[in-house]
């Protein structure tokens, strides 16, 4: 099903024209959802073809097509982060980006950082806090809505 998706995600975004208005998130689990539709209404085409329904049943419950949305909202932003998170390393000092890394995803101390990276605690903190701000907004900027 995710399959279905992101091909039918790949075909769509070569017209798609980004609406200031609107949310690409809300465009994408509009997407899904018509791709689950279409995928629950072939699949009672088919199970009715061979006799059965249980599937059908199963297929179409509200869990599974809420844990299909849930999952494409993790992947996408999974993918999101990854994006803001390469921008905002290029614009970082590489011992700004690795404080933060070592901190906010290592889950070193800030003293183990400091120790590591041969700089004053107070420095690790706040290169991880302007990391973690840059990240917010570029997010921000990159799903189209302004930072606070």
């Amino acid at each position: 099903m995710t399959q279905t998706v992101l091909v039918r995600l790949a075909t769509k975004l070569r017209g798609f024209v980004y609406d200031p208005a609107g949310s690409f998130r809300g465009w994408l689990k509009t997407l899904t959802r018509h791709a689950w539709s279409d995928f629950a209404a072939d699949r009672q085409r088919t199970v009715a073809a061979a006799g059965g329904s249980g599937m059908f049943e199963v297929l179409h419950t509200v869990e599974a097509r809420d844990d299909l949305e849930r999952r494409m909202e993790e992947a996408f932003d999974l993918e999101l982060l990854e994006l803001a998170a390469n921008r905002v390393r290029e614009r970082v000092e590489p011992h700004t980006w690795e404080a933060f890394q070592l901190t906010a995803l290592d889950g070193l101390s800030g003293a183990e950082a400091a120790a590591r990276l041969d700089m004053p605690v107070a420095s690790v903190f706040k290169a991880k806090s302007n990391v973690q701000k840059m990240l917010q907004e570029e997010i921000a900027h990159l799903e189209g809505v302004e930072a606070l």
